[in-house]
């Protein structure tokens, strides 16, 4: 019979995630919900402004927002995406 997995604790700070995450055996928990991310470790040292026609700011606007991000990182992650698969 499987047993029902757990659900994760509400965790009040990044410290006591990490600490939950080295101490837990997460095999136990139900990960179910987590979606992948991605991190931004380089800084940003350059900006770029055009002017788009609305529609084609709207659509990305739309699909960062189903994602859960904001436009502009959205926006950014299709550029990288483009130029590093060509």
């Amino acid at each position: 019979m499987k047993t029902k997995s757990k659900l994760l604790p509400s965790l009040p700070s990044d410290a006591a995630a990490e600490r939950f995450v080295a101490e837990a055996d997460l095999s136990k928990y139900d990960l179910s919900g987590f979606k992948p991310a991605s991190f931004e470790f380089e800084p940003k040292a350059a900006a770029l402004n055009l002017r788009l026609p609305q529609n084609l700011l709207d659509a990305p606007k739309v699909k960062a927002q189903a994602k859960g991000t904001p436009y502009t990182r959205y926006v950014r992650l299709l550029l990288g995406n483009d130029v590093a698969h060509g």
